[in-house]
């Protein structure tokens, strides 16, 4: 069967829109296909437009969803159909809300669907066998029928490294300072199950992981000349042994290319884990710090301390490695001030870089749940929820008092006065990255200036939210320290 798989555009520019990588997931599932004799592709529409004569002789055609490019998928899968070729959605939003997605679609994909992909390709071919199809989401006549989930599938070497070449068009630009950019995971899941992060309810919090052969014979396989690895993982040093264990297998196969992750702060506790970091390469860490609040970071479920996070950062760059640190801003306990002091904040701890985002309600996450259930949510517009826009009324400020101060902390941190200081420190890379940062802020107030007008206009009909929630019975005791 021809089977096409795509991940549509973003809705607007952010902060990662020059470097286009594909998430893995329709990668490795047309990697499934292809191997078993099916012909597959993906197209990034963010870096490739769609090709919308060949979806038109398409057996099926599989769309993956986040929450923001869910009005884009649906667009995209009502065109589709309409040319007579069925559906399947996936992804985080289309799993934490199938009956929705059903509307736009033939049938859904709940989870992971590295065990669903080929049945539902072999029950489209015969026409039948839906009911077999493991996290199948599908009409039945009248009735919708949500599929049992199929087994969490524990050893991911079962899974065939990802074929990036069936990525149409391929990935667009780069990072800075590399002639492209690689995508690896080497493992899914989070120990950790912050409040605001739909990653638990995608893939659980266990913790599993490829094994180190495979992740090296992954590397080896790639042209890895002037390129620059992206480890997906969601938290890279959640398992430290089996970090050293991957570490040391790529310094003794000497392959050590340049390459970025995310981790936690308690990536710093382990004696020689930050060394051995650098030793096989790493040049930059994304950190979710979250907050300095520290009533925001028990009402997110941030296992981490202020002082943690402060030691990490001497540490990370002790061994000689970047720091992009991410806040989230918006929670009960967060106001004006807090905001403009994790500014500050991240300035003097010598950050190299940073996103400061607003808290986004996202399906499947408790936030979620919680906002709807209160009546604090403003728009289910997908497309703004995209950690840009503020779609809730926060409890201690008003939704334009969060947006605008969230802007101002950006502009401030990413000033040019700051773009000056890493010229002068003769730091091209954070320069490039501060200043590109820069302009980002601004086109993104010039393009959303109707959003914001309409945020200033909410904010005559109700100031203030009264925080009904688990976040708002626990705001008295959530004064800034």
């Amino acid at each position: 069967m021809n089977v096409i798989f795509i991940e549509p555009q973003a809705p607007g520019a952010h902060v990662f829109s020059r470097v286009r990588l594909p998430r893995l997931g329709p990668v490795l599932l047309a990697t499934i296909l292809d191997r078993a004799g099916h012909q597959a592709s993906v197209t990034l529409e963010e870096a490739h437009p769609i090709g919308w004569g060949a979806l038109a002789a398409a057996d099926l055609v599989g769309i993956s969803t986040i929450t923001s490019t869910a009005p884009r998928a649906y667009d995209i899968a009502d065109r589709v159909r309409s040319f007579g070729v069925p559906v399947v959605l996936g992804g985080p939003h289309a799993t934490f809300l199938p009956d929705e997605a059903l509307q736009h679609a033939t049938w859904v994909v709940r989870g992971e669907a590295d065990s669903a992909i080929l049945p539902l390709v072999e029950a489209v071919a015969r026409k039948a066998g839906f009911k077999e199809v493991p996290g199948l989401s599908w009409r039945d006549g009248e009735r919708v029928v949500h599929n049992p989930m199929a087994p969490v599938l524990e050893d991911l070497d079962v899974l065939p490294a990802p074929d990036l070449s069936l990525v149409e068009g391929g990935f667009g630009p780069v990072a800075f300072g590399a002639s492209r950019t690689i995508p690896i995971q080497t493992s899914r899941g989070c120990p950790y199950d912050c409040a605001f992060c739909s990653v638990t309810g995608m893939f659980g919090r266990r913790y599993r992981f490829r094994s180190a052969a495979r992740v090296v014979e992954e590397l080896q396989s790639r042209d890895l000349v002037d390129a620059h690895v992206f480890f997906y993982d969601d938290n890279f040093t959640a398992n430290p042994a089996r970090t050293h264990m991957l570490l040391r297998a790529m310094i003794d196969a000497r392959v050590t290319p340049s390459w970025s992750t995310q981790v936690h702060t308690d990536c710093a506790r382990h004696d020689g884990l930050l060394a051995l970091m650098r030793a096989a390469g790493c040049e930059t860490v994304y950190v979710g710090f979250e907050s300095i609040n520290p009533q925001t970071l028990r009402l997110y479920d941030k296992a981490q301390t202020i002082s943690g996070m402060e030691r990490a950062i001497r540490a990370i760059h002790a061994a000689g490695i970047r720091v992009h640190g991410m806040f989230v801003f918006g929670s009960d306990a967060d106001d004006e001030e807090t905001i403009r002091r994790t500014g500050e904040w991240a300035e003097a701890q010598g950050i190299d870089t940073v996103q400061l985002l607003v808290l986004t309600p996202l399906p499947g996450t408790r936030v979620f749940d919680e906002m709807r259930s209160h009546g604090r949510l403003l728009t289910t517009d997908w497309s703004q929820y995209d950690t840009h826009h503020v779609v809730f009324r926060p409890a201690r400020m008003t939704p334009y008092e969060l947006q605008m101060a969230t802007l101002r902390a950006q502009a401030a941190f990413y000033s040019p006065r700051q773009v000056l200081r890493s010229v002068l420190r003769r730091d091209r890379f954070t320069a490039f990255h501060r200043l590109y940062a820069s302009h980002h802020n601004r086109a993104w107030q010039r393009t959303n200036a109707g959003f914001l007008q309409a945020l200033k206009a909410l904010d005559a009909d109700s100031p203030r939210s009264p925080g009904a929630s688990r976040y708002g019975e626990e705001r008295a005791r959530c004064q800034p320290e």
